[in-house]
């Protein structure tokens, strides 16, 4: 993994890069007076780039100067816009990808910098260099860079911010890693022993719990849905639960994760192409337990429990049938009317369990549940459901914060009538279009008195990017675990110094 460090007056690697803002009103962009001062004839030659680069300074443009005989022997002039967080953060991942041949990069900032431009470079140089690959580099393809130092005026004036993101972007790399994996190796019991392996140095064990229910344990409670979902496969079914529960802890905030670690729709198959990621439909289960290492890792002040069903959903003799009824946690039933409607089965399962035997202040349920969310909203924004004003508002805001988005949706009580059933009290596969808004009310039907502090997050699109964006890598995003842990407690936003 990249490593990131604050320096004051270190050497400037063989690279330099020197942040540059827009001008004024079309005027032309100009360059950002470091804390560093960098020789006069290297100025000179930065400001005449600057002038003829192609880029005005917005966030998260580069332009080259190369200099074969000089020392640095390349600059990278990179837009930092009008300087937000997100503007560094964009930057930052700019740099990452820029800079990827060098083995080092020294990345120098202005005097009085504010701790979120820290925070903001920091995760995008991290987040953006991630990678998942287990083959070989193609020759010569393989990045190099290795270590980048954000030369400042206070190192230690900066520290926090940046242990902040180096926590942030390990998590979210973990949530990549399990979302990443092959299907072959992902099983069930394999995501329990990942996550407890990561628990043992996240947090003190008297604080941070990790525990797995088996099969004979869900049968014996009654999770109708995780075992009638996870009958058809050799991999038996589990839920994950892990607890963070500091001293003093004041709200406790319950997160639900859909942890499928394989779709192949069960016996209402998925066309072959529908088939081919769904080793990703587990990413909700990922961010929600990354979520609560994170909030471990960053000591934060609130209790956090994460619950993830985790089941495949393959063929085989064992297999639930359409017309089939489950019975879940807590006793309500559903008639399943397709299979491939196996999410929301699971997560049903955790919702009720969480509202009435965790009874937590707080409610969030994160899943890679329907293909209509990205018809709606495209790829890179969630769906959020939730009668709770203010809870929405406080998930738009931190995810805005951390570079992910949603947006409200509606829960609309007219088609409420499309979950009945003549032989259940509710059906999996209602007919009649809205694919995102219906699983949300089925999912309401859960909560039971958590409905009034409850959202429910829709992110199967923006949980997977196809080619490098911004921050995201190719691959698995680790969609929501920023916001999640923004949302927790970990600054929303770092106060200006």
């Amino acid at each position: 993994m990249l490593v990131v460090r604050l320096a004051a007056g270190a050497a400037p690697a063989a690279s330099l890069a020197l942040p540059v803002a827009p001008g004024a009103e079309g005027a032309p962009a100009t360059l950002v007076a470091p804390a560093r001062p960098v020789p006069e004839q290297l100025a000179v030659e930065c400001a005449a780039m600057v002038k003829q680069a192609p880029h005005r300074g917005g966030a998260g443009s580069v332009s080259s100067l190369p200099r074969p005989l000089g020392k640095p022997h390349r600059v990278l002039l990179v837009g930092v816009g009008g300087g937000a967080e997100g503007d560094w953060r964009a930057a930052g991942a700019a740099l990452a990808r820029a800079a990827s041949r060098e083995t080092a990069l020294t990345v120098s900032l202005p005097a009085e910098v504010g701790a979120p431009a820290v925070r903001g470079l920091a995760e995008g140089l991290l987040l953006a260099s991630y990678r998942y690959r287990l083959g070989a580099d193609p020759p010569g393809q393989a990045p190099q860079l290795r270590r980048v130092a954000i030369q400042v005026d206070d190192p230690g004036r900066y520290q926090a911010a940046l242990a902040t993101a180096q926590a942030v972007a390990e998590v979210t790399a973990f949530a990549r890693d399990l979302t990443n994996a092959p299907a072959a190796q992902k099983t069930p019991a394999w995501f329990v022993r990942q996550v407890t392996k990561l628990a043992a140095k996240a947090g003190p064990a008297s604080q941070l719990k990790v525990r797995a229910r088996e099969v004979a344990e869900l049968r014996r409670d009654g999770f109708g849905g995780i075992l009638a979902v996870g009958a058809g496969s050799v991999n038996p079914p589990r839920l994950l639960e892990v607890s963070w529960r500091p001293r003093g802890a004041g709200q406790h905030v319950a997160l639900v994760g859909k942890g499928i670690t394989f779709d192949t729709g069960g016996i209402s198959l998925k066309p072959a192409a529908a088939m081919k990621l769904m080793r990703k439909d587990m990413a909700g289960g990922a961010a929600v337990a990354a979520a609560a290492l994170g909030a471990a890792r960053l000591r934060l002040p609130v209790r956090v429990t994460a619950l993830v069903p985790l089941a495949e959903n393959m063929v085989g003799g064992a297999a639930q049938r359409p017309g089939d009824v489950i019975r879940h946690w807590g006793g309500k039933t559903s008639e399943v009317r397709n299979t491939d409607a196996e999410g929301r089965l699971v997560l049903a399962d955790a919702l009720a369990y969480a509202a009435t035997r965790l009874r937590p202040d707080r409610l969030v349920d994160l899943a890679t549940l329907t293909g209509a969310n990205a018809v709606a909203l495209g790829k890179r924004t969630g769906a959020l459901y939730s009668e709770d004003a203010d809870l929405a508002g406080e998930l738009a805001a931190a995810a805005a914060g951390a570079g992910e988005r949603v947006w409200r949706m509606p829960l609309v009580e007219d088609y409420i009538d499309a979950l009945g059933s003549d032989l259940a009290d509710l059906n999996n596969a209602p007919e009649g279009g809205a694919g995102s808004v219906l699983a949300a009310l089925y999912l309401r039907e859960f909560t039971g008195a958590a409905r009034s502090r409850w959202a429910h997050i829709d992110m199967s699109a923006p949980s997977w990017a196809e080619r490098d964006d911004g921050e995201l890598s190719r691959g698995a995003t680790g969609w929501g675990v920023r916001t999640l842990l923004r949302w927790l407690g970990s600054d929303v936003a770092i106060p200006e110094e």
